[in-house]
């Protein structure tokens, strides 16, 4: 699961033991070596599907970690994009490794210039500037009594119009080991947070497609589906992911 470069056995340990703060402090350097960067084939395929209905000016992407959400805004925003994050550690890989680093100017190739803002998702700093909202892989760090506050603070950021976007991949079957699998990390998390303090909050079951659509439109947006169709369909018809779009009224 994890190449070389990626963080040992004790220090996914260390991590896990820690806040969730402090923990993606200590992964930050290896981050982009583990399989929780989400992956290029999922980032292509958002940047394409977004395309097809941009262009943006202004970008935001929540929970930006190292950056990579940012990179695909900078391929469809035409003025500026922002990364936000609570952990200081990701917000210095990802600006060492994104490109202008730190530069709020368009560069001179014509791409939107990139500023970073550390930022807890539940309290954003910001007034309605952003045409385009996306996230990648963090949901998982909220509790499902947090969706509606946290779609209440990415409603107040959109100007209206504006869209809230990310990927959802389908929930693996009973059937298959991948079910099992994060079945068995949600009961661990539960129990270690249940034991240990300060908790780590990462439930891969949690966000589930119905429950969110209901709390966005509960938060004034108008969902769409787009199925990802580089990732096909399951047997039953059904799309291997979908974009969600969320349209703020």
């Amino acid at each position: 699961m994890f190449s070389p470069e990626g963080p040992s056995l004790r220090e996914l340990a260390v991590q896990a033991l820690s806040s969730v703060e402090h923990g993606y402090d200590l992964l930050a350097p290896k981050f982009d070596h583990t399989p929780f960067r989400t992956p290029d084939t999922v980032l292509d395929a958002v940047a394409a599907a977004l395309a097809r209905t941009g262009p943006y000016a202004t970008g935001l992407d929540l929970c930006c970690g190292t950056g990579a959400g940012v990179e695909v805004l900078a391929r469809v925003c035409g003025e500026s994009v922002t990364g936000v994050d609570f952990s200081a550690g990701m917000l210095s890989v990802a600006q060492e490794r994104v490109r202008p680093a730190g530069d709020p100017a368009p560069a001179a190739d014509g791409r939107p210039g990139v500023s970073w803002v550390r930022a807890d998702a539940r309290a954003l700093p910001f007034r309605p500037a952003f045409d385009l909202v996306t996230s990648y892989g963090a949901f998982g760090h909220f509790l499902p009594e947090e969706l509606p506050g946290l779609f209440a603070q990415v409603h107040s950021v959109l100007r209206p119009g504006g869209c809230f976007a990310f990927p959802v991949l389908a929930p693996p079957r009973p059937s298959s080991p991948a079910f099992w699998m994060l079945l068995g990390f949600d009961g661990v998390m539960r129990v270690r947070n249940a034991l240990w303090r300060p908790p780590f909050v990462m439930y891969y079951r949690a966000f589930r497609l119905g429950d969110v659509r209901r709390e966005l439109e509960g938060a004034g947006f108008r969902v769409e589906l787009e199925p990802l169709r580089e990732f096909g369909r399951r047997a039953d018809g059904s799309p291997r992911v979908r974009l969600v779009r969320a349209i703020r009224f």
